[in-house]
């Protein structure tokens, strides 16, 4: 059995090599090479002392044990005792070689190199950007190890005995390792499908970033610890007894219990703004069972049995996730109480506790670990803040299949839409997709995609910038596409804006605006569409230049060009004449936040999205522009499911209560998964209320609500 309950408080009140050597060979036997490499760590340690006093060999022996209770691979085993032997001691990796082999020396260096990049790239604990560049170490050490993935999950149990030890370190260390741990760490485990440490390395990054919060679950989980050790040893009898009745030995299957582990209670609560007793899938079972068939028959049993909620079942047996994990999830009513249930095999299980760490057939340093997931993760040149929203979207989404017409399997985070689909085949196939099937019928690129959909992508000749679509799509590699399109089509427009503005402020034709720019080298004048100071600074120097000339003074003394500045309809105006309204075009609907330009008609501006084709025209035609940008305000964006009663007038009602919150809807669906009374309003919208809890309970003032959680949220469904 996988080594879910490794005995956590044994292996963290070890502190003497003694001890921890035989904790080691408790878990494999001692070999020749082994006992070898466990001297010379202890040689080249002998004189080092970790913050907590206790000789540091016993670090590397412990990190051993650890490895060897998750893989039979000596070779990694062998690196995890030797693993700061070169960062910390005299040793090269060269003297690792000629005593242990090319392959150890080959891990160890790996190692070696990701504590270089750690060192080198994280901030001091006392900055407040430690998050975002741990999300940048984290993408540098992906790229650094792909090579070999052994070398992740021997830093990962080094990683988790670094945690088992952190009360050794000061208050702000233990934090930023907590936080590194958090955000780097706990999502490669979760990506190599090593459920167990993923579990265990949040779990204890938790209790230090937030210990109060810990302490509230840990409080509900005492003083109700009987009440759902009750219910668990009930559905657990219940469902043993209900197998016996159908036909199985009780040899051939075994039934486990557990409760969601703390860090996912709190990520729960967060998200759906709820109170620990207010989660669903707190409490879970899993039967595990020989035969695959054999989970499709205690399936049939369960929902004979138990009535299950169809909208919370999944399939991983038939479709198996990219990490290879294979189990059935559903859940079930069981009096009045709710439960997960998962059914796996007895192998399903040891993959899915240890992921890639399950099957390892290495020659020459290569595996048979499937690792085109990795292929999915394209991160190029983005920012800090936008590589971090790109890895929260691939890192902790759930994830769907869906298929190619030739039966292709395509994994996609839960959400994609057929866009993301389109990228997923080829990157051409995304830039150049026109439109859709989903299972045969016609539909939108944005159509979202559920499990088992057979997609096929009808693609033009040439790419198409999509640019208000990038918060639609769910995939990396589609926003990182469609972002260089975009990027590339915003720019040549941004030219053409910003030689129409000047032109448009000084009173002069757009070409002599463009051939004074040129001869002076004006070559960032882009810049001015973003930057109001950098505009009134071009214009200073453009009418200074131009006032030298004698022909020119009296023209200049005519127009002083200074810009005033407007604010309406949540935008900042600077024009040279006075702007009395602002017009929103109806051609292309631009709304808070997007890329926007505005044409000067008279004393009105009418605003367009950068990338509308009727303002190309006026672009093109060299039409009067004021330079204008959305006035800075926080907006949140939020996703509601609300029970409405069907009665007539209750969404009329329901949506004037909304207006009076003060909310911009983007979209409303109504009638999705209606019931004969009750009908289920699914509305996505923005707002300037950050308090979800609030915020949930003014709605839940006027109309009951199923659902509410901001989109923006990091650890989103």
């Amino acid at each position: 059995m996988p080594p879910s309950q490794l005995d956590i408080d044994l292996i963290r009140n070890i502190h003497d090599v003694d001890s921890a050597t035989t904790y080691l060979f408790d878990q494999v036997p001692p070999s020749q090479i082994l006992n070898k490499a466990l001297s010379f760590s202890k040689e080249s340690h002998k004189c080092q002392v970790r913050k907590s006093g206790e000789p540091y060999v016993v670090h590397p022996i412990l990190v051993a044990a650890i490895v060897v209770s998750i893989t039979s691979d000596e070779s990694m085993a062998i690196s995890a005792l030797l693993h700061d032997v070169v960062e910390d001691t005299d040793v090269s990796i060269e003297e690792i070689a000629e005593h242990f082999g090319k392959d150890v020396a080959h891990l160890v260096a790996g190692l070696t190199k990701i504590d270089s990049l750690r060192d080198n790239e994280l901030v001091p604990s006392s900055s407040n950007e430690r998050l975002i560049l741990s999300a940048l170490t984290f993408r540098k050490m992906l790229l650094a190890s792909i090579k070999d993935v052994r070398v992740l999950v021997v830093k990962l149990c080094d990683r988790f005995h670094n945690m088992l030890t952190l009360d050794a370190l000061k208050p702000d260390k233990q934090k930023r390792i907590s936080e590194e741990t958090l955000v780097v760490y706990a999502p490669i485990a979760h990506r190599l499908g090593i459920s167990f440490l993923k579990n265990i390395l949040e779990d204890l990054s938790f209790g230090y970033l937030f210990p109060k919060e810990k302490q509230k679950i840990d409080t509900y989980l005492q003083e109700n610890y009987y009440a759902i050790e009750t219910k668990l040893n009930e559905i657990k009898a219940s469902l043993s007894d209900l197998l016996v009745k159908n036909g199985f030995f009780e040899e051939d299957f075994e039934i486990l219990s557990r409760i969601k582990h703390k860090y996912s209670i709190y990520l729960k609560m967060q998200r759906k703004g709820v109170s620990i007793d207010e989660i669903l899938d707190l409490l879970a079972v899993r039967i595990i069972t020989k035969e695959p068939v054999e989970c499709y028959t205690i399936l049939g049993l369960v929902h004979l049995n138990f009535r299950p909620l169809a909208s919370r079942f999944k399939d991983y047996i038939s479709i198996a996730k990219d990490n290879g994990y294979q189990t059935i999830h559903t859940t079930v009513f069981y009096n009045t109480a709710i439960f997960e249930v998962q059914i796996r095999t007895f192998e399903m299980h040891k993959t899915a506790e240890l992921g890639v760490a399950a099957h390892w057939k290495y020659k020459s340093g290569g595996n048979n670990v499937k690792l085109d997931w990795l292929d999915g993760l394209q991160y190029h040149n983005e920012s800090a803040e936008e590589f971090y929203d790109l890895i929260k979207n691939d890192l902790y989404s759930e994830d769907i299949s869906v298929f190619s017409p030739t039966g292709d399997v395509f994994t996609l985070p839960r959400g994609a839409v057929a866009l993301d689909f389109a990228y997923a085949v080829h990157t051409a196939v995304g830039n150049r997709a026109m439109s859709s099937l989903v299972n045969k019928n016609k539909s939108s690129l944005l159509t979202e995609l559920n499990n088992g959909d057979i997609v096929k992508i009808l693609t033009g000749e040439s790419d198409i910038p999509r640019c208000s679509w990038l918060n639609a799509v769910k995939t990396s590699k589609a926003k990182t596409n469609m972002r260089i399109i975009c990027n590339a089509r915003i720019k040549e427009i941004n030219s053409k804006i910003a030689i129409n503005i000047i032109a448009t402020v000084m009173n002069l034709n757009h070409s002599r605006v463009q051939e004074w720019l040129e001869s002076h080298n004006c070559n960032n004048y882009i810049n001015i569409v973003d930057d109001v100071d950098h505009l009134k600074n071009l214009i200073g120097k453009y009418t200074k230049d131009i006032g030298k000339n004698s022909r020119f003074k009296s023209f200049v003394a005519r127009h002083r060009f200074k810009l005033k500045k407007f604010t309406m309809a949540g935008l900042e105006i600077y024009s040279s004449t006075h702007i009395s309204d602002v017009v929103f075009d109806y051609c292309c609907h631009p709304k808070s936040g997007d890329e926007v330009m505005g044409f000067l008609d008279k004393s009105k501006v009418h605003v367009h999205h950068k990338m509308c084709k009727n303002a190309l025209v006026k672009i093109n035609n060299y039409e009067p522009m004021v330079f204008i940008k959305w006035a800075q305000r926080k907006i949140y964006r939020y996703k509601l499911i609300a029970s409405l009663h069907n009665e007539k007038g209750a969404l009329a009602d329901f949506l004037s209560y909304l207006v009076k919150l003060d909310i911009d809807i983007n979209s409303i669906e109504l009638g999705k998964n209606a019931g004969d009374y009750t009908k289920f309003c699914e509305l996505e919208f923005e707002t300037k209320e950050a308090d979800i809890n609030a915020f949930r309970a003014k709605i839940d003032s006027k109309i009951k609500v199923i659902d509410l959680v901001q989109t923006n949220d990091a650890y989103k469904n």
